[in-house]
């Protein structure tokens, strides 16, 4: 199968338009590769650099902007600057991820537990990710400010009253709940003995 012709544009040539800078670029297509030939000052040396890049990759006659020029050594010194092709390299697209979607009279619980069987790569990724960043703060230790539950924080006091005070505000406020008001009586009394 021979490969697709590049229709010709508006610059009358194949692989030729015109760049806003007035100059012109070329680009070439081969074997579902896009190569980039260069930019050139005028449509007609661009055709000509075009033609190269056709006659290097062995293409049909047909596909020459100029086909009365019979050899590849006779269009490359059509073209004073020469070729250089570079391959364009097209972003690869990424892949949606699945959205969780939440039926009519569904729980978010259902939804995610429907989500976690329909699509159990992403709940093992994610899960993955969680243990290696957990085994990464492990590793680190705690921060050097973080107080951690271990911890204990003297508060010092400059008197007494000062305690007296808050002690008795508590006491002050009482307790709504009977059962905790029977539990606080019972926490006292064993203080005491």
């Amino acid at each position: 199968m021979a490969p697709k012709k590049t229709p010709k544009g508006k610059s009358g040539f194949f692989g030729v338009r015109q760049k806003p800078s007035g100059n012109w670029g070329v680009e070439f297509s081969d074997a579902g590769r896009r190569w980039w030939i260069g930019t050139y000052p005028s449509a007609h040396e661009a055709a000509h650099a075009y033609d190269v890049a056709v006659w290097r990759a062995k293409r049909p006659r047909s596909h020459l902007n100029f086909p009365e020029i019979e050899s590849r050594a006779e269009a490359e010194m059509l073209v004073p600057q020469g070729i250089n092709m570079k391959e364009i390299t097209t972003k690869k697209k990424k892949t949606k991820k699945p959205s969780v979607v939440v039926i009519a009279g569904e729980t978010d619980e259902e939804a995610m537990a429907r989500f976690a069987r329909e699509h159990p790569e992403y709940v093992q990724a994610e899960m993955e990710y969680y243990w290696m960043r957990e085994a990464e703060q492990k590793k680190k230790g705690p921060k050097e400010d973080e107080a951690g539950p271990s911890t204990v924080i003297p508060i010092e006091s400059s008197s007494e009253e000062d305690w007296e005070d808050f002690s008795e505000e508590e006491e002050e406020e009482g307790c709504d709940d009977p059962m905790k008001e029977e539990f606080w009586e019972q926490f006292r009394s064993s203080d005491e003995e």
